[in-house]
């Protein structure tokens, strides 16, 4: 059993452990509720503008439109990869390199040995493991966290949506966690461009009679744009919402933990306290004793 003072310098170790483990747990839930709240309000608009879109892409064939669903044979494919910039928030970050490393290797493994597979990571922490696993970064956005906006969500958009229409790639995915609720996130896969247009089924039912000025293909050719920003920036606050919930998770665990520990470290001092104090009465017992004969 270790000696008092080892015991007394670890218990005061956990302790100041599980204080900073239980004020990032309550920052990361008054940030949970502030992100959650953002991504509650996207959600409805985001999935109406796509509905809105596949109701009118239907039976629509334009220059316009064609340039963003067009399919072609993929020789460059670009990778976005959303991940946090600080860490303590479990296998948050882990998770989306692991599913990224996965889909390479198995489907683009010939592109990436050829570096036609580039990968362009928003966060730090996925920027690190996937360099400590000896993939290339090609580019990096990591600031944008800082003060998460539209306008932020919206530049980077553009510059995706340009170098996939100059022809610079032909795949774009996103990769992120989806928010679900503050202990889960799913880690999400997404075709970002080409542009992904699901026939909608039971056309006929769904169909809404839209009045349209100044017509059908000017209006969706304006759209596409639009919901590509759209789609970006939910998918920046849907990583930004999952990040939180799973750091409050994490710290709340951790927090639990530091408090089972303290309580082991406790009664492990009070055993070796009595310890000491018993052989020292008998000490004082067995001098006495000494003195007496």
């Amino acid at each position: 059993m270790a000696n008092l003072k080892e015991i007394r310098t670890r218990l005061a170790s956990v302790k100041t452990t599980r204080q900073i483990t239980s004020a990032m747990k309550m920052v990361s839930a008054a940030k949970l509720r502030k992100s959650q709240d953002a991504i509650i309000q996207m959600r409805p608009y985001a999935n109406a503008l796509q509905q809105i879109f596949k109701n009118l892409s239907q039976n629509v064939e334009s220059p316009g439109i064609d340039l963003y669903k067009n399919t072609r044979e993929v020789h460059r494919a670009l990778f976005v990869v959303i991940t946090s910039n600080k860490g303590l928030c479990g296998a948050f970050n882990s998770n989306i390199t692991k599913k990224l490393i996965a889909d390479i290797n198995e489907e683009f493994a010939l592109l990436n040995s050829a570096g036609n597979a580039e990968i362009f990571c928003i966060g730090k922490k996925g920027a690190e493991l996937l360099q400590s696993k000896g993939f290339k970064i090609n580019h990096s956005k990591h600031e944008i966290f800082d003060n998460l906006t539209y306008k932020s969500a919206r530049d980077i958009a553009i510059g995706l949506i340009d170098k996939y229409l100059k022809g610079e790639y032909d795949l774009i995915r996103l990769y992120y966690n989806n928010f679900k609720n503050a202990g889960t996130q799913v880690v999400t896969c997404e075709q970002y461009l080409p542009f992904p247009i699901e026939p909608v089924k039971n056309y006929e039912q769904e169909y809404l009679d839209y009045i349209l000025e100044p017509s059908k293909e000017e209006i969706i050719t304006d759209l596409i744009p639009k919901s590509l920003k759209i789609q970006f920036y939910k998918a920046l606050l849907e990583s930004n919402a999952s990040e939180h919930g799973a750091r409050m998770t994490a710290m709340h665990k951790a927090t639990d933990n530091a408090t089972e520990l303290i309580k082991t470290l406790q009664l492990d001092y009070n055993k070796a306290r009595q310890a000491s104090i018993t052989n020292e009465i008998l000490e004082i017992v067995g001098g006495a004793e000494a003195l007496k004969g």
